[in-house]
């Protein structure tokens, strides 16, 4: 499985970006999904995941409310939505699969794929 992460870039505080990732080499629907992040200096960590077919979704706290995964399982792409973006979500986001369960993951050695990464900055 190849998955390929885009939409980064700088954006405003207050703003909003959407990220993409296009799995390839399986159906995405066999896929739990899941997106992380990295800051500068911090461990990664989990932002959002979501289960391979009904949906279900997890979110970490900070981004709650703020965030919002979906899928597009006949186009084998996972977005996040990202709106109200402050400097805290400044990091390089991670898309992530895994094939090994069917109910949403928050742990990053759940995950079996991992993409390349997209930089988000948002500027204050």
């Amino acid at each position: 499985v190849q998955l390929q992460a885009s939409g980064g870039g700088l954006v405003q505080a207050g703003g909003s970006l959407r990220l993409s990732c296009t799995a390839s080499g399986r159906t995405l629907s066999t896929l739990g999904m899941g997106w992380f992040r990295q800051a500068p200096g911090k461990e990664r960590e989990f932002v959002a995941g979501i289960d391979r077919r009904a949906g279900i979704t997890s979110y970490a706290d900070s981004v709650k409310g703020r965030f919002a995964i979906s899928r597009d399982n006949p186009l084998n792409t996972v977005y996040l939505q990202m709106n109200s973006l402050n400097s805290e979500d400044t990091a390089v986001y991670y898309c992530a699969a895994t094939g090994r369960f069917s109910t949403v993951r928050v742990q990053g050695y759940e995950y079996d794929y991992w993409g390349q990464g997209t930089q988000v900055t948002v500027s204050s």
